[in-house]
């Protein structure tokens, strides 16, 4: 006979805001930002799903993790998480998502940060620090595809300096007292490892009122662009003056330049240099990006 209760929802995912330093105070909990898929596992009398963060039942294609969903010792829970490809170290491999997906899911993990509903009661109301007390109870010894994201209290620059050091992307920081609410709330805050690594150096964007901006490529593509610090920017005006590109993109750059940059207000220089820039680790294109340098190429 089919259950009456109606089936457990999909509930919109608590996001953090980006910010630049992570917080000092010891109200705070600090874990490692897995670089993966944010995934939501439902559990109810009908069996487990598993959700995207836009609220897509991805159950097929994370069968294992769901299949393990369903033992554990609980009628009913709404996780929170993400979904990673582990290497052998523990360190999520994001460009390894998609094969495994499609051929090996059993190598996918499940990383639960948080628990928002269990056996018939709405955690969200509850402070963080409880809530991921009664995920642990719920989940240990999590060795194995579903795991269970560790924190630390306080010492949030030193989390920091760790997560750097091991070549991470970033941490996420909780107020231990926050309940769960949906949406984007600076109760919870992510914060980025840095990258230093070379780009092409493509021109220059002068705009009046605006910061002067370095125009980045790589592998023959738009990166995006880079605060120009002063010193740096008196350098590259100088080459502009004595000689720089036609009008129009330097020779051999295809397409991916928005039109809202190749503007009237770029000066394109010769190609040849490339920059080294400083720019948050695990992002798609530059951002919070600042040149530190730019030399000719060899």
């Amino acid at each position: 006979m089919r259950n009456a209760e109606p089936r457990l929802k999909f509930i919109k995912p608590m996001e953090p805001v980006l910010v630049l330093e992570p917080p000092l105070s010891d109200d705070w909990l600090h874990e490692i930002k897995y670089d993966g898929f944010r995934v939501q596992l439902i559990l109810d009398w009908a069996g487990a799903r598993a959700f995207t963060r836009n609220g897509h039942d991805w159950s097929k294609r994370f069968w294992p993790v769901v299949a393990a969903a369903e033992k554990l010792k609980a009628k009913s829970f709404i996780l929170d998480g993400e979904m990673i490809a582990p290497e052998p170290d523990g360190r999520p491999n994001f460009h390894a998502m998609h094969s495994r997906m499609s051929w090996n899911a059993e190598l996918l993990a499940f990383v639960a940060f948080d628990i928002l509903y269990l056996d018939g009661a709405d955690l969200r109301v509850l402070p963080a620090v409880e809530r991921k007390a009664l995920l642990w109870d719920l989940v240990k010894p999590a060795k194995g595809i579903i795991q269970y994201s560790q924190h630390v209290e306080g010492g949030g620059a030193e989390f920091h300096a760790a997560a750097d050091a091991m070549g991470l992307e970033g941490m996420v920081s909780k107020r231990r007292a926050s309940p769960y609410r949906a949406g984007k709330t600076d109760a919870w805050v992510k914060v980025k490892c840095w990258d230093v690594s070379d780009f092409d150096l493509w021109g220059i964007k002068r705009q009046a009122g605006a910061e002067t901006r370095a125009l980045m490529g790589r592998d023959g593509r738009y990166a995006g662009s880079a605060a120009l610090p002063k010193g740096l920017r008196e350098r590259l005006w100088q080459r502009v003056k004595a000689g720089k590109s036609p009008p129009g993109l330097p020779q051999g750059v295809p397409q991916g330049v928005p039109n809202a940059i190749a503007g009237d207000d770029v000066e394109w220089l010769q190609p040849g240099l490339v920059g080294t820039v400083r720019t948050l680790r695990g992002e798609p294109k530059l951002r919070h990006a600042t040149l530190q340098g730019f030399r000719e190429k060899e």
